[in-house]
């Protein structure tokens, strides 16, 4: 049995908790968080005792951390955890530095905990098939790849103005899914970008409409394309081109009837936010975690999978206020 303890008790602390009650490995011993409300909620729905960061970090009944809480607190965690002996599972991004993550990465590697990034788009069912089969030859040579993300809306303008910018905050999870899927990593970042969804997005120095293309050193290429706006729901999709042929995970919808009619056919709406739509891989993560820890095998995405992907979303981030191509080498 693992016991966890969850720093962050907010909406991604809760699907945490909601995933370690459907895996019998793993019990939620001891949660905290900087508001006592949303604590002593997740407390009682878990059994947990609600304790500071500190003690929770230095707790006994504590084998390893859950870190949930803004990215501007994830250095100073990260940093203790690793003093007390943690095993640590992060959500992205981990700094928004980083030379910041390197001090982190240098702290676990010191302390020897396992340390795992929350990439949970590697854990959707539909994600890591396409993943296997593609590792497993079925289509032959990857040459090029697309992602497609889109949000329903833009999240308010507070928390733009402190996200790091969309490449940082939500095409890093794409930028960590095209290294899954390409195999290798990409040597040149080419980005643009614009503000058609809210001119507030571009007054506060952000875009909210934006591509970017990535080439690897064989000259694998992956397209990636995001928006804050998608007025039928939470967009989602990967299609892979190979030698011999293509491989695709389309759009999780609410249900799968299908209506035909003389009007033609219907099928159900998409999911509409990414807490539904990737529910199945908030779980699968998390056993993987604990399965990783009971097993003393080593966990991924890995601390140095933060650290490549926030340099792509950096890289991606130059180039589009430059205009010009990066050059990167992770």
């Amino acid at each position: 049995m693992v016991n966890l303890g969850l720093l962050g008790c907010g909406r991604i602390g809760v699907v945490h908790a909601r995933s370690a009650s459907q895996i019998d490995t793993v019990r939620v011993t001891a949660v905290s968080d900087a508001f006592a409300d949303p604590a002593n909620a997740l407390a009682a729905k878990t059994g947990a005792q609600v304790l500071d960061s500190d003690a929770l970090i230095n707790s006994k009944d504590v084998d390893a951390v859950v870190i949930g809480t803004p990215t501007d607190t994830h250095y100073d965690l990260i940093h203790a955890a690793a003093a007390a002996g943690k095993a640590i599972f992060c959500e992205k991004p981990i700094d928004m530095s980083a030379d910041r993550i390197r001090d982190c990465i240098k702290a676990v590697e010191v302390a020897g905990v396992p340390f795992m990034t929350a990439f949970n788009r590697r854990f959707d069912p539909s994600f890591a098939n396409l993943q296997k089969r593609l590792a497993e030859g079925e289509i032959g040579d990857t040459e090029l790849v697309t992602i497609l993300s889109r949000d329903p809306a833009p999240p308010p303008i507070s928390y733009i103005k402190s996200s790091g910018g969309i490449f940082r905050d939500m095409m890093i999870h794409d930028l960590d899914m095209a290294r899954f899927l390409l195999g290798e990593d990409p040597v040149s970042v080419f980005a643009v970008g614009s503000a058609l969804v809210d001119p507030e997005i571009g007054a506060a120095g952000d875009v909210d409409t934006a591509a970017v293309t990535l080439t690897t050193a064989s000259g694998k290429i992956c397209q990636i394309s995001n928006s804050r706006r998608a007025a039928y729901g939470y967009d989602q999709r990967i299609e892979v081109h190979g030698s011999k042929g293509m491989l695709r995970a389309a759009n999780v919808h609410e249900n799968t009837v299908e209506a035909a009619t003389d009007s033609g056919f219907k099928t159900a709406a998409v999911m509409h936010f990414f807490l539904e739509r990737y529910e199945s891989a908030y779980r699968a993560e998390l056993a993987h975690f604990v399965d990783c820890l009971t097993a003393g095998t080593s966990v991924t995405p890995s601390i140095i999978d933060g650290l490549k992907a926030q340099q792509l979303a950096d890289a991606a981030t130059l180039s589009r206020d430059t205009g010009q191509p990066v050059t990167v080498a992770l």
